[in-house]
């Protein structure tokens, strides 16, 4: 299967998250804060969203930043993507 996001919908793969700190703690599982980043992995056609012209500027294998409690969880064949608007991401890394 796979996700096709539709308007101004990005789909994205959260990136791991660190599991020492640079001191070189171990963290487990609970205590690893939630990464904010993210690769694209498919992005919407934009076009006219609530009356405005949307032109994507994200594309596929971009890593991105995006807002802390943006977007829904998905998991689809045992991996997890986040579906989010554009206006959700805050920055390309680059």
């Amino acid at each position: 299967m796979k996700l096709v996001p539709l308007g101004d919908r990005v789909v994205l793969k959260q990136v791991d998250a660190e599991e020492t700190t640079k001191s070189g703690i171990v963290l487990p599982g609970q205590a690893q804060e939630k990464p904010q980043q993210a690769e694209v992995v498919a992005v919407g056609p934009g076009g006219t969203v609530d009356g405005k012209e949307v032109t994507m500027q994200v594309k596929v294998g971009d890593h991105v930043i995006y807002s802390k409690y943006a977007g829904s969880d998905v998991k689809l064949e045992d991996q997890a993507y986040i579906i989010v608007r554009q206006n959700d991401i805050l920055a390309i890394v680059e």
